[in-house]
């Protein structure tokens, strides 16, 4: 299966509001939008079960410059292997024009026996453009080892890179070792190009915040399952100056450890 939906958002001068000038999905891929607020919210959900080994799945937001928008995912993403083998691939590409905002947070990816996944993440973003992004992935369901996956994050303001990640699972000894995923189930990630970046990495139990070079902040966490996962980050993301909590943040139960410069795992 083949499916490529399209997003586009765009700032109404006259109300200030972001309209949805674009709403095209492609089953698998459905998107629903949620009326109210001056962001725009729409939910993704997916009507079928998908990717399927075999399947290519694409998926294409622009938001418009002053626009703001908020994409998120309803129900989890469940990667399967194809009858014979088949890899599936998922591609999505963010383009954020100036002084937009942009929130694309799915549900997690589980990652299936045997199957074979590349999932790929090319943002573009303006001068003056917020974007958070979360990937959380768990690997196997329970009781099982996880598939293949290969995931590729890439962000960019203008011609300057800020992140090129690329994360290879499936490897039971890699998996294991304490310098790469220490054998946790689940990996979170989150990035946030959102105002000012901290000044140093700082960590806590199983969750970091790394500030990039070039712009913009890495979460990273590990967990024995998503919702803690979840609710790591929500404490992580506490320490980001430039990140407002909102409605939308989980009370995190996690209690929040001692912090210190480049300290903890992962």
């Amino acid at each position: 299966m083949k499916a490529h939906a399209r997003l586009t958002a765009e700032l109404d001068p006259a109300s200030g509001r972001t309209r949805l000038r674009e709403l095209r999905s492609m089953a698998p891929l459905t998107l629903f939008p949620k009326r109210g607020g001056g962001t725009a919210q729409v939910h993704l959900v997916s009507s079928a079960t998908t990717p399927l080994g075999g399947d290519e799945l694409t998926l294409t937001v622009r938001v418009g410059p002053g626009a703001s928008l908020r994409l998120s995912g309803v129900a989890a993403t469940l990667a399967l292997p194809g009858s014979h083998g088949e890899p599936s691939s998922a591609a999505v590409h963010l383009e954020v024009a100036e002084d937009a905002t942009l929130e694309y947070l799915p549900e997690p990816t589980v990652v299936t026996a045997r199957a074979r996944h590349t999932a790929t993440l090319t943002a573009s973003l303006a001068d003056g453009a917020r974007l958070r992004t979360s990937e959380v992935l768990v690997l196997g369901r329970d009781g099982e080892r996880p598939g293949g996956l290969v995931t590729t994050t890439n962000v960019t303001r203008g011609a300057v890179p800020l992140l090129r990640q690329r994360l290879m699972i499936g490897d039971p000894l890699l998996d294991a070792s304490a310098a790469y995923l220490a054998g946790r189930k689940v990996l979170a990630s989150e990035v946030l190009v959102w105002g000012a970046d901290p000044a140093e990495a700082v960590g806590g139990d199983w969750w970091s915040v790394t500030p990039l070079a070039a712009g913009g902040t890495l979460l990273t966490v590990l967990a024995p399952d998503a919702v803690e996962a979840g609710a790591r980050l929500a404490v992580a993301r506490r320490h980001h100056p430039g990140w407002t909590p909102g409605c939308h943040d989980p009370v995190a139960p996690v209690t929040d450890q001692t912090v210190s410069p480049r300290s903890g795992n992962p």
